[in-house]
């Protein structure tokens, strides 16, 4: 069904960055350090809402030959912030970098180890 006061067309919703945690598995061609067993991938991502943001970075990392198991949403820098998170502006800079260029960007990672 059409909104009128949009002359039709349906209203876009506006970009937001959602912080996720993505845990990893190994796959051929990871990337990743030879002896971990995966690793936990702090990630910036940006979509109308976190359900899209997390399809994307499953997609981007699946083409990385990377194998996601598990994705943890933190929500906006706004909910974030709200839950009393402090978040420097080295971390708002790439939240902002990922609403710039509708992107993914992976901000850390911390490989995982059985001993």
């Amino acid at each position: 069904m059409a909104d009128e006061t949009s002359g039709g067309k349906p209203e876009k919703r506006p970009q937001q960055v959602y912080t996720l945690l993505v845990e990893v598995g190994r796959s051929a061609g990871d990337g990743l350090p030879k002896k971990c067993t995966g690793a936990g991938l702090l990630i910036y991502a940006s979509g109308v809402d976190e359900a899209e943001a997390v399809r994307e970075t499953v997609a981007i990392l699946k083409q990385a030959d990377m194998a996601p198991l598990d994705v943890t949403g933190y929500g906006t820098l706004e909910e974030r912030l709200a839950q009393g998170d402090e978040i420097d502006e080295a971390e708002r800079a790439l939240m902002q970098r990922a609403r710039d260029e509708n992107a993914v960007i992976v901000a850390q990672m911390t490989p995982f180890s059985d001993g």
